[in-house]
């Protein structure tokens, strides 16, 4: 199928897309996309005068590796019920996962600068009753796991062939409701579950080294029962690749480590615990979107 004139250009949207479009992109365009994204995520987070950039940046890649090339959905029927699933555990990402939707073609762009807003559909945090697309409502850290498990029993008891794709936070893994959710998933031999790991390395309070060290990480994982692959979080190629061999691992569950960097993308956020949860000025606004042209 051939692509749409707009997906070549520096587009707003995509919203005029059929889904099956998106598996026919290619890296250089995603890339496009990627770059788009993280504009986004730094007007909207400006504007709103408050949100969290630092992880929003760090895991772009992972989500547009999976929106425009690896997830079947359909973002004129949000509800089809054969669709991948895709679970933002780490909610205070929900900046990317907006600018990822509208840029799907879930809503319009035009809604992303009411972020934080009142009556917004998109808010601080992931609301599932009020806007498209969206699979979770989120805030606690540490429950998007055993949620995405339970959608994935949902499937296999169902007789439905979708996958169920979670994306943690690696400050998340502190959640000791993270490893109830590990134990379970291996347990019930879930290969229709992959869980990614953002791990930026930081958390809220500073270097995970420091607040909770979870190294070996990739061990931790494997003793419960995981397949685990470890990818340059930042590499659209590793991550498609890797999405694809975790379709083929059967009786159980895979978990992607990205190694990625906070604030990816703009070079003061950049590996800068400051900016986890700090809306930048007017000025820092300004600065980063020209960093990101």
């Amino acid at each position: 199928m051939p692509l749409p004139e707009s997906i070549n250009l520096p587009i707003t949207s995509v919203d005029k897309l059929k889904a099956e479009v998106f598996s026919s992109l290619s890296v250089t365009e995603m890339k496009m996309i990627a770059k788009r994204l993280r504009r986004h995520i730094i007007s909207t987070i400006g504007k709103a005068g408050s949100g969290h950039p630092g992880g929003s940046l760090s895991a772009v890649e992972i989500v547009t590796a999976l929106y425009f090339r690896i997830l079947r959905h359909k973002p004129q029927d949000p509800q089809w019920s054969d669709r991948d699933r895709f679970i933002l555990s780490k909610g205070h990402a929900a900046p990317l996962l907006y600018a990822t939707l509208a840029e799907c073609g879930y809503f319009p762009v035009d809604e992303l600068p009411t972020l934080r807003q009142l009556d917004s559909r998109l808010q601080g945090h992931t609301d599932r009753t009020v806007t498209p697309g969206v699979e979770m409502s989120a805030g606690a850290l540490g429950q998007g796991l055993s949620f995405a498990i339970g959608i994935a029993l949902a499937g296999r008891l169902n007789s439905q062939n979708y996958r169920v794709y979670v994306l943690l936070g690696d400050g998340e893994c502190d959640e000791g409701q993270v490893w109830e959710g590990a134990m379970s998933a291996a347990h019930f031999k879930l290969d229709n579950l992959v869980a990614i790991v953002d791990n930026n390395r930081q958390q809220i309070d500073g270097w995970n080294r420091d607040v909770m060290n979870l190294d070996p990480f990739n061990k931790k994982w494997q003793a419960f029962g995981w397949h685990v692959t470890e990818v340059d979080g930042h590499d659209l190629t590793q991550l498609t690749q890797a999405f694809n061999r975790a379709k083929l691992i059967k009786k159980q569950p895979t978990v992607i480590i990205a190694h990625t960097i906070k604030g990816k993308g703009v070079s003061f956020m950049e590996n800068n615990p400051d900016f986890h949860g700090k809306a930048p000025t007017a000025t820092e606004v300004e600065i980063a979107l020209k960093e990101l042209k």
